[in-house]
Protein backbone atom coordinates (compact mmCIF):
# COMPACT_ATOMS: atom_id res chain seq x y z
CA UNK A 1 0.00 0.00 0.00
CA UNK A 2 1.33 3.48 -1.17
CA UNK A 3 1.32 6.00 1.08
CA UNK A 4 -1.48 8.32 -0.83
CA UNK A 5 -3.78 4.96 -0.12
CA UNK A 6 -2.74 4.69 3.33
CA UNK A 7 -4.02 8.00 4.16
CA UNK A 8 -7.21 6.95 2.90
CA UNK A 9 -7.92 4.43 5.16
CA UNK A 10 -5.81 4.44 8.13
CA UNK A 11 -7.06 7.53 10.05
CA UNK A 12 -4.00 7.80 12.80
CA UNK A 13 -1.98 8.81 9.56
CA UNK A 14 -4.01 11.46 8.43
CA UNK A 15 -4.28 12.86 11.65
CA UNK A 16 -0.62 12.67 12.02
CA UNK A 17 -1.08 14.61 8.43
CA UNK A 18 -2.99 17.22 9.50
CA UNK A 19 -1.00 17.62 12.73
CA UNK A 20 2.11 18.51 10.53
CA UNK A 21 0.32 20.80 8.24
CA UNK A 22 -1.31 22.86 11.46
CA UNK A 23 2.37 23.27 12.51
CA UNK A 24 4.29 24.08 9.37
CA UNK A 25 1.62 27.47 8.90
CA UNK A 26 3.08 28.79 12.32
CA UNK A 27 6.63 27.54 12.17
CA UNK A 28 7.02 29.21 9.02
CA UNK A 29 5.80 32.24 9.63
CA UNK A 30 7.00 32.38 13.27
CA UNK A 31 10.38 30.67 11.86
CA UNK A 32 11.05 34.10 9.30
CA UNK A 33 11.34 36.41 12.00
CA UNK A 34 13.62 33.92 13.94
CA UNK A 35 15.88 33.77 10.95
CA UNK A 36 15.59 37.36 10.36
CA UNK A 37 15.95 38.21 13.63
CA UNK A 38 18.45 35.95 14.45
CA UNK A 39 16.95 34.36 17.63
CA UNK A 40 17.95 31.09 16.79
CA UNK A 41 20.14 30.39 19.55
CA UNK A 42 17.38 31.67 22.10
CA UNK A 43 14.45 29.37 20.51
CA UNK A 44 17.03 26.24 20.53
CA UNK A 45 17.14 27.33 24.83
CA UNK A 46 13.29 27.47 24.81
CA UNK A 47 13.16 24.40 22.97
CA UNK A 48 15.39 21.92 25.18
CA UNK A 49 13.58 23.86 28.37
CA UNK A 50 10.16 22.86 27.55
CA UNK A 51 11.02 19.00 28.25
CA UNK A 52 10.84 20.41 32.07
CA UNK A 53 7.22 21.37 31.58
CA UNK A 54 6.77 17.47 29.79
CA UNK A 55 8.55 15.78 32.29
CA UNK A 56 6.45 17.24 35.35
CA UNK A 57 3.47 16.47 33.73
CA UNK A 58 4.38 13.18 32.82
CA UNK A 59 5.22 12.59 36.32
CA UNK A 60 1.95 14.61 37.78
CA UNK A 61 -0.09 12.46 35.47
CA UNK A 62 1.68 8.65 35.92
CA UNK A 63 3.11 8.92 39.05
CA UNK A 64 0.51 10.95 41.19
CA UNK A 65 -2.56 9.88 39.32
CA UNK A 66 -3.73 14.03 38.48
CA UNK A 67 -4.95 12.72 35.01
CA UNK A 68 -5.32 16.64 34.36
CA UNK A 69 -1.51 17.36 33.62
CA UNK A 70 -1.11 16.64 29.70
CA UNK A 71 2.14 16.97 28.67
CA UNK A 72 1.41 19.42 26.30
CA UNK A 73 0.20 21.90 28.35
CA UNK A 74 3.15 21.77 30.43
CA UNK A 75 5.05 21.89 27.63
CA UNK A 76 3.52 25.31 26.92
CA UNK A 77 4.20 26.82 30.09
CA UNK A 78 7.49 25.49 30.14
CA UNK A 79 7.89 27.36 26.49
CA UNK A 80 6.25 30.41 27.60
CA UNK A 81 8.29 30.66 31.01
CA UNK A 82 11.55 29.81 29.66
CA UNK A 83 10.96 32.66 26.65
CA UNK A 84 9.99 35.09 29.32
CA UNK A 85 13.23 34.71 31.38
CA UNK A 86 15.17 34.86 28.39
CA UNK A 87 13.79 38.08 26.87
CA UNK A 88 14.11 39.75 30.51
CA UNK A 89 17.71 38.64 30.79
CA UNK A 90 18.26 40.22 27.05
CA UNK A 91 16.87 43.45 27.49
CA UNK A 92 18.10 44.38 31.08
CA UNK A 93 20.88 42.05 31.50
CA UNK A 94 22.44 41.95 28.40
CA UNK A 95 25.60 41.65 29.24
CA UNK A 96 24.79 37.62 31.32
CA UNK A 97 22.41 36.80 28.18
CA UNK A 98 25.21 33.61 26.82
CA UNK A 99 25.14 31.97 30.39
CA UNK A 100 21.16 32.64 31.19
CA UNK A 101 20.59 31.26 27.82
CA UNK A 102 22.71 28.00 28.98
CA UNK A 103 21.99 27.98 32.28
CA UNK A 104 18.22 27.82 30.81
CA UNK A 105 18.97 25.35 28.32
CA UNK A 106 20.88 23.12 30.68
CA UNK A 107 18.17 23.11 33.53
CA UNK A 108 14.96 22.38 31.52
CA UNK A 109 16.78 19.53 30.21
CA UNK A 110 17.54 18.28 33.62
CA UNK A 111 14.62 18.96 35.21
CA UNK A 112 12.79 16.74 32.79
CA UNK A 113 15.14 13.80 32.63
CA UNK A 114 14.90 13.32 36.08
CA UNK A 115 11.27 14.19 36.58
CA UNK A 116 10.38 11.32 33.22
CA UNK A 117 13.35 9.01 35.05
CA UNK A 118 10.96 8.39 37.97
CA UNK A 119 8.07 8.48 36.04
CA UNK A 120 6.46 4.49 35.38
CA UNK A 121 7.68 3.53 31.59
CA UNK A 122 9.27 6.39 30.77
CA UNK A 123 11.40 5.16 28.13
CA UNK A 124 8.59 5.21 25.42
CA UNK A 125 7.81 9.04 26.31
CA UNK A 126 11.15 10.26 26.26
CA UNK A 127 11.72 8.87 22.89
CA UNK A 128 8.56 10.88 21.62
CA UNK A 129 9.03 13.64 22.94
CA UNK A 130 12.62 13.99 22.05
CA UNK A 131 12.62 12.97 18.48
CA UNK A 132 9.15 13.28 17.71
CA UNK A 133 6.47 11.09 16.63
CA UNK A 134 3.40 12.63 14.65
CA UNK A 135 1.33 9.20 14.91
CA UNK A 136 1.16 10.22 18.50
CA UNK A 137 -1.14 13.07 17.97
CA UNK A 138 -4.42 12.38 19.38
CA UNK A 139 -7.64 14.59 18.72
CA UNK A 140 -7.38 16.82 21.50
CA UNK A 141 -3.87 17.19 20.16
CA UNK A 142 -5.45 18.38 17.17
CA UNK A 143 -7.97 20.88 18.64
CA UNK A 144 -5.36 22.63 20.42
CA UNK A 145 -3.05 22.92 17.73
CA UNK A 146 -5.17 24.42 15.59
CA UNK A 147 -6.59 26.67 18.45
CA UNK A 148 -3.13 27.92 19.01
CA UNK A 149 -2.70 28.33 15.09
CA UNK A 150 -5.11 30.67 14.94
CA UNK A 151 -4.76 32.71 17.87
CA UNK A 152 -1.28 32.82 16.76
CA UNK A 153 -1.85 34.15 13.22
CA UNK A 154 -4.64 36.38 14.53
CA UNK A 155 -1.26 38.29 16.41
CA UNK A 156 0.91 38.12 13.47
CA UNK A 157 -1.46 39.95 11.16
CA UNK A 158 -2.65 42.40 13.51
CA UNK A 159 1.22 43.74 14.57
CA UNK A 160 3.15 42.53 11.62
CA UNK A 161 4.07 45.94 10.14
CA UNK A 162 5.65 46.40 13.89
CA UNK A 163 7.52 43.17 13.94
CA UNK A 164 8.76 44.00 10.72
CA UNK A 165 10.51 47.17 12.29
CA UNK A 166 11.43 45.32 15.56
CA UNK A 167 13.46 42.35 13.04
CA UNK A 168 15.06 45.17 10.77
CA UNK A 169 15.59 48.86 12.62
CA UNK A 170 14.87 48.17 16.00
CA UNK A 171 16.14 52.00 17.04
CA UNK A 172 14.06 53.86 14.42
CA UNK A 173 10.73 51.61 15.92
CA UNK A 174 11.39 52.69 19.36
CA UNK A 175 11.74 56.95 18.22
CA UNK A 176 8.69 56.12 16.25
CA UNK A 177 7.04 55.01 19.96
CA UNK A 178 6.73 51.55 19.31
CA UNK A 179 6.65 49.49 22.57
CA UNK A 180 9.88 47.32 21.34
CA UNK A 181 10.82 45.72 24.86
CA UNK A 182 7.03 44.25 25.03
CA UNK A 183 6.75 43.69 21.42
CA UNK A 184 9.81 41.72 21.66
CA UNK A 185 8.93 39.33 24.47
CA UNK A 186 5.78 38.82 22.37
CA UNK A 187 7.61 37.42 19.75
CA UNK A 188 9.61 35.64 22.06
CA UNK A 189 6.35 33.91 23.42
CA UNK A 190 5.17 33.75 19.93
CA UNK A 191 8.53 31.49 19.22
CA UNK A 192 7.82 29.00 22.38
CA UNK A 193 4.24 28.33 21.24
CA UNK A 194 5.54 27.49 17.91
CA UNK A 195 8.29 25.35 19.03
CA UNK A 196 5.51 23.12 21.00
CA UNK A 197 3.36 22.96 18.17
CA UNK A 198 6.69 21.70 16.20
CA UNK A 199 7.25 19.17 19.20
CA UNK A 200 3.90 16.94 18.29
CA UNK A 201 5.70 16.60 14.54
CA UNK A 202 9.51 16.17 15.02
CA UNK A 203 10.63 16.58 19.15
CA UNK A 204 12.50 18.54 20.96
CA UNK A 205 15.75 17.47 19.35
CA UNK A 206 15.10 18.53 15.83
CA UNK A 207 12.48 21.05 16.30
CA UNK A 208 15.06 23.76 15.36
CA UNK A 209 15.31 22.28 11.88
CA UNK A 210 11.77 22.49 11.20
CA UNK A 211 11.35 26.20 12.77
CA UNK A 212 14.68 27.70 10.77
CA UNK A 213 15.48 25.77 7.76
CA UNK A 214 12.06 26.15 5.64
CA UNK A 215 12.46 30.16 6.41
CA UNK A 216 16.18 30.18 5.95
CA UNK A 217 15.78 28.58 2.12
CA UNK A 218 13.44 31.02 1.03
CA UNK A 219 16.05 33.96 2.66
CA UNK A 220 18.21 32.24 0.19
CA UNK A 221 15.61 33.63 -2.70
CA UNK A 222 14.27 36.87 -1.93
CA UNK A 223 15.34 39.45 1.62
CA UNK A 224 11.39 40.71 1.83
CA UNK A 225 9.84 39.30 4.91
CA UNK A 226 6.01 38.98 3.33
CA UNK A 227 7.85 36.37 0.60
CA UNK A 228 10.08 34.67 3.11
CA UNK A 229 6.60 33.93 5.21
CA UNK A 230 4.84 32.77 1.91
CA UNK A 231 7.83 30.71 1.28
CA UNK A 232 8.82 29.19 4.08
CA UNK A 233 4.92 28.14 4.80
CA UNK A 234 5.28 26.26 1.51
CA UNK A 235 8.30 24.44 2.17
CA UNK A 236 7.14 23.21 5.92
CA UNK A 237 3.89 21.84 4.33
CA UNK A 238 5.38 20.41 1.07
CA UNK A 239 8.93 19.00 3.56
CA UNK A 240 5.95 17.73 5.89
CA UNK A 241 3.84 15.79 3.27
CA UNK A 242 7.36 14.28 1.41
CA UNK A 243 9.47 13.09 4.83
CA UNK A 244 5.95 11.40 6.01
CA UNK A 245 5.99 9.67 2.50
CA UNK A 246 9.35 8.81 3.13
CA UNK A 247 8.93 7.77 6.60
CA UNK A 248 5.83 5.65 5.92
CA UNK A 249 7.83 3.92 2.86
CA UNK A 250 10.76 2.84 4.72
CA UNK A 251 9.55 2.35 8.26
CA UNK A 252 11.45 6.06 9.60
CA UNK A 253 10.67 7.62 11.96
CA UNK A 254 8.79 10.32 10.81
CA UNK A 255 9.85 13.24 13.00
CA UNK A 256 13.84 12.15 11.79
CA UNK A 257 13.02 12.09 8.50
CA UNK A 258 11.05 14.86 7.90
CA UNK A 259 14.24 17.30 9.23
CA UNK A 260 17.06 15.51 7.32
CA UNK A 261 14.68 15.68 4.08
CA UNK A 262 14.72 19.67 5.38
CA UNK A 263 18.40 20.01 5.64
CA UNK A 264 19.39 18.23 2.45
CA UNK A 265 16.92 20.58 0.54
CA UNK A 266 18.88 23.30 2.54
CA UNK A 267 22.55 22.24 1.14
CA UNK A 268 20.99 21.61 -2.49
CA UNK A 269 19.15 25.11 -2.01
CA UNK A 270 22.98 26.59 -0.89
CA UNK A 271 24.67 24.30 -3.72
CA UNK A 272 21.78 25.87 -6.16
CA UNK A 273 22.07 30.07 -5.39
CA UNK A 274 25.54 29.59 -5.96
Amino acid sequence: MNFLDALQTNPLLLSALIAGLAASIVSGIIGSYVVVKRIGFISGSISHAVLSGIGICLWLDRAQGYSWADPLYGALVAAVLSALIIGWIHLYYRQREDSVIAAVWSIGMALGVLFISQTPGFNVELTNFLVGNILWVTPTDLLLLFSLDVAILGIVMLLHKRFLALCFDEEQARLQGVAVNALYLLLLVLTAVSIVLLIQVVGILLVMAMLTIPAAIANLFTSRLSRIMMGAVCLSCLLCMAGSGVAYHFDWPSGATIALLAGVVYVASLVFKK
